[in-house]
Formats: structure tokens, C-alpha cells, sequence
């Protein structure tokens, strides 16, 4: 019996049918020698968990070190990564307004829990807590001297948002709060309510989970 490929079976039933196997083999379509796009994409999804490891790859080289994949294949599956990141963000992104630290947190939770280094972001908000923009402003080691008040509310005042909320991740998985990220909370609180522009909540993203300094009354 000859096995539809996964590229007919999809034009036939549509995506949904399809193992994350084969999903995987059609972004590789190419193989590298002597091995086919079907092989390589069994053996990645083989590996115990394999899409985490892959959504905290940031890099061409990362994929094809670790999997041994071409560039072309390594560039397609990080693309596929990143678009699949941005669909997640796109879907929330069309709530009528960030009604709670939960709705934040899901907003924000595809973009950041799988990163290996802190970023700090900056979430926009209209008068009707709508998302303007989101805006990174640091990586790294953050506290108040890397992360600076002119850097997190210079996009506000450009932008004329109403209030602001920001994030950063911690790469851990572990969301509870540092004594710095509480001095920082304090400085951009202090800086909002000097500028006119309320700091909303300041969000650490875990793994799946996150602290809400607002839901804990410190904001």
C-alpha cells in the first residue's frame, strides 16, 4: 500500500490532519545527504521536548548545530517558529483591552516565556487599554540602571499613550520577583506618575506563569 505524502493529504483534508512530524517535514522539503526530509523531521520530533527547545533557538546556526540540518532547512524552521509566534500574538492582540494582569500576561506569555536571556518590554496602552505598540528597550541583566526611565517612557510620550504596562522574562521559569525588578517597579512608578503616564503593572513572564506586581498590590 503506497502512503499518501503529506503534501496531498493536507491539499485534501487540510492541515489539521497532519502529525507534527510531517508538518515539520514539509517546512524541511529537502533533506540533506542521505538523509530525507521525512527522516530528520522524525528524528527532531523524537527528542524530548523538542518545541521548547526549538522556540528558545534565536539562531540559524543553533538549529543546524543541533540538528544537523542544512541552512535553508534551519532558516525555514526558524521562520516557521517566529511566524507561528507571531499568529499566538496576533490572536490576542484583537481583545477589546487588557482588562487584567491574566489578560497582559496572555498577551505577552507566547513572546517571552521560551527566551534564554531577560528582555524588557514595553506595552503601550490607549485610553481604552488597547495595545498600541509594544516595544523592547533592554536585554540582558536588567535593574534601574540598565533599564532607565527616559528609555521605557520616551515610545509613551511619542506614541501619546494613557499608561503604560511593562514585562520582562526570567529565563529560569521561575517568575517571582527579584529585590531589583522591586527598586526598578518603584523608580518607573515614581517616573509615571511625575510624567502623567501610570505605570499600569509590571508583569514577570515564567514558564507559563507569571507575577503581577499589581495583583499583589504593590503597584
Amino acid at each position: 500500500m503506497i502512503t499518501e505524502n503529506p503534501k496531498k493529504r493536507m491539499a485534501r483534508l487540510g492541515p489539521e490532519v497532519l502529525t507534527n512530524s510531517e508538518l515539520l517535514e514539509l517546512v524541511l522539503r529537502r533533506g540533506k545527504r542521505n538523509s530525507s526530509p521525512k527522516t530528520i523531521a522524525e528524528n527532531m520530533t523524537a527528542e524530548d521536548g523538542v518545541y521548547r527547545q526549538l522556540a528558545r533557538c534565536h539562531r540559524i546556526e543553533e538549529i543546524m548545530e543541533r540538528y544537523e540540518v542544512t541552512d535553508d532547512q534551519a532558516s525555514a524552521v526558524l521562520a516557521a517558529m517566529e511566524l507561528g509566534k507571531r499568529i499566538v500574538q496576533a490572536g490576542t492582540l484583537d481583545m477589546e483591552h487588557i482588562a487584567s494582569p491574566g489578560d497582559a500576561a496572555q498577551y505577552l506569555m507566547a513572546r517571552m516565556r521560551n527566551d534564554t536571556h531577560e528582555k524588557f518590554v514595553v506595552v503601550l496602552l490607549n485610553t481604552k487599554n488597547r495595545v498600541i505598540q509594544v516595544q523592547q528597550v533592554a536585554e540582558g541583566s536588567l535593574t534601574s540602571a540598565v533599564v532607565h526611565p527616559r528609555e521605557v517612557y520616551a515610545p509613551a510620550i511619542v506614541n501619546h499613550a494613557a499608561c503604560i504596562l511593562v514585562a520582562h522574562n526570567h529565563p529560569s521559569g521561575d517568575p517571582y520577583p527579584s529585590t531589583e525588578d522591586r527598586n526598578l517597579t518603584n523608580v518607573l512608578e515614581e517616573a509615571g506618575k511625575m510624567i502623567g503616564i501610570p505605570l499600569m503593572d509590571h508583569l514577570v513572564i515564567g514558564d507559563g506563569n507569571y507575577y503581577s506586581f499589581k495583583e499583589h498590590g504593590e503597584i
